[in-house]
């Protein structure tokens, strides 16, 4: 495949979504009927794009097994097994997500193989491992995104708790005081998520109380009475003060590592991980919670989140998002009139959305080119070779990590 080829991608309709951000992008009627929670841009086997090939669509997946070369480059075809090895999403959270964790490489492929062997069907809703992937993630602000993320200092969290729940968490507490590293705070939240639940109902109803005194000064003690709202009952109404509390404005973004618990609280964002779908949930949710699970894959290490800028890439067009990941790096490119981007000669395989404007794409090696505007997407094989994209627009692209 050696033409630059259109993009339809299936849409996500969880709970959590918006019914107004995503339709919007689309060009669909806003609000929606239901909510709009992702739209998935990639090749995984769940819900593939479709692209456009001789006037016909058919899903991406397909379309690299049959030459995967020519889409994703010789290098990335023998490196991750013929496969596209990220997964691109539009995020839209009008209500906050799971608290969630994702494994590494061992534990998903071991999972994977498990819950295959007890013949759990691969879509069930107790199945944790999805595939044998692991799901490094960056999450990158398109409007304001709030987000909880990775486990705050053990003295915050003795600090923030002791404001509302001394009291009736004073067993737990103690044990974090008593070792305030990483082992006594695996002690403190396995006791947590393991609370008797006549116990768990009047600490929350407690903590609530007070935490509404604090509500207007601290956005953490403001997510917890948010949470109350939504998740009555679950133990996760304390996490705004138990792992640290994310602001992010547009432009700024996240990188999560496998073992580092996190939920997205609100917002919408642009979401580039490796090709999975695995979540190992802990609670927020009304899906299957293994508490267990969880406690084996989760680091216990407290930490400060670092905010990600983009940076200057070869041209004044592109800003890049460095992170660890072999699997994928996103960069955003903004052309205007008297600034163009050229994409390097030595490319893989792009994926492109565009978010604002419109512009046309030009490969330089044939006449080759396609237009899109806003809501539109593009896969550009590696077969195609340079191309330049020239208009009024700002673009997401998805592309393999550089040190691939």
């Amino acid at each position: 495949m050696d033409r630059i080829a259109l993009l339809k991608n299936p849409i996500q309709e969880y709970a959590w979504g918006s019914r107004t951000a995503i339709p919007s992008l689309l060009g669909l009627p806003v609000p929606s009927e239901r909510p709009v929670a992702e739209l998935w841009l990639g090749a995984h086997p769940k819900a593939p794009s479709r692209v456009l090939v001789d006037g016909v669509w058919q899903p991406l997946d397909r379309v690299i097994e049959r030459d995967p070369v020519s889409v994703l480059g010789k290098k990335v075809a023998e490196g991750f097994s013929h496969t596209l090895p990220f997964l691109f999403k539009v995020l839209a959270a009008h209500r906050p997500l799971s608290i969630q964790v994702h494994p590494n490489l061992e534990q998903a492929g071991a999972g994977f193989e498990r819950e295959n062997r007890l013949g759990i069907p691969l879509d069930g809703a107790a199945r944790n491992y999805r595939d044998p992937n692991h799901k490094p993630e960056i999450l990158c602000a398109v409007t304001r995104f709030e987000a909880l993320n990775g486990f705050r200092p053990p003295e915050d969290i003795l600090s923030l708790l002791g404001r509302v729940c001394d009291e009736d968490l004073s067993d737990e507490l103690a044990l974090l005081r008593k070792e305030p590293d990483n082992r006594g705070l695996k002690r403190f939240f396995t006791s947590l998520l393991s609370m008797d639940p006549s116990r768990r109902k009047r600490l929350i109803e407690s903590g609530i109380a007070r935490a509404r005194r604090y509500a207007d000064m601290d956005r953490a003690f403001g997510w917890m009475v948010e949470l109350k709202r939504a998740y009555p009952g679950d133990i996760g109404v304390l996490f705004p003060l138990i792992f640290n509390l994310v602001i992010l404005d547009p432009g700024e973004a996240i990188y999560i590592p496998a073992g580092e618990l996190h939920t997205y609280l609100k917002g919408m964002g642009m979401e580039l991980m490796a090709n999975s779908d695995n979540v190992v949930r802990g609670g927020l949710t009304l899906k299957h919670v293994d508490v267990p699970e969880l406690l084996g894959i989760v680091d216990f290490r407290f930490m400060h989140p670092q905010k990600l800028q983009p940076e200057p890439g070869r041209q004044p067009a592109e800003w890049i998002y460095e992170t660890p990941a072999a699997e994928f790096q996103l960069a955003v490119i903004t052309v205007s009139d008297g600034i163009s981007f050229q994409s390097e000669r030595d490319r893989s395989v792009d994926i492109l959305i565009c978010m604002e404007g419109s512009a046309r794409i030009q490969g330089l090696k044939n006449s080759d080119s396609e237009s899109i505007e806003k809501g539109m997407s593009v896969l550009i094989p590696a077969a195609v070779g340079p191309y330049q994209i020239a208009g009024e627009a700002t673009l997401y692209k998805a592309t393999v990590g550089r040190n691939t």
